[in-house]
């Protein structure tokens, strides 16, 4: 299915999942999407792997757990993000290194203090290799953050970064 990108997410500079100076981290890319999903991109390697040519099932998990978390910030202009209560997920197929991976997470339910939601790790093939359920608590941004947010949270821009998607 076709989407446009609305808005690219904030970074951090140390997340595993996020941190763009975090050497061991995914250096994901989060993306807003006009159905108000939101698209996370990141690329394994080899310091990631579990199995021999494959990502470790708990960094699947964070990856997965990280974008269904940040889905809620699409709805509340970034000022509230989601802190993990529960995740449940289902994995279907191993999950190659060296290869750009894209995870998708939506909002399924929102209330005054929790939300949930779901998502999917989806392989250059188009087939999905992880499914997730989550339920988050729902936190501002100056709660959960113990640093400067306006020095260290910040979209930076990438030239491969995606106007349109096929999902």
């Amino acid at each position: 299915m076709h989407h446009y990108v609305r808005a690219k997410q904030p970074n951090s500079e140390m997340c595993l999942v996020c941190g763009i100076e975090n050497s061991f981290g995914f250096g994901a890319s989060f993306y807003e999407l006009d159905n108000d999903e939101l698209l996370g991109i990141f690329h394994p390697v080899k310091e990631h792997q579990g199995y021999p040519g494959r990502l470790h099932g708990g960094l699947a998990a964070a990856i997965l757990d990280e974008t269904i978390g940040r889905a809620i910030s699409i709805a509340h202009d970034g000022n509230i993000w989601g802190v993990s209560v529960e995740l449940t997920t289902r994995f279907r197929k191993p999950i190659p290194l060296d290869e750009k991976i894209r995870a998708v997470g939506r909002i399924t339910k929102d209330s005054k203090r929790f939300f949930e939601g779901t998502g999917e790790i989806i392989l250059s093939d188009g087939s999905i290799a992880v499914e997730g359920h989550g339920r988050y608590l729902k936190s501002s941004l100056d709660k959960i953050l113990n640093f400067d947010v306006d020095l260290h949270w910040k979209v930076f821009s990438a030239e491969d970064d995606p106007l349109e998607v096929e999902i």
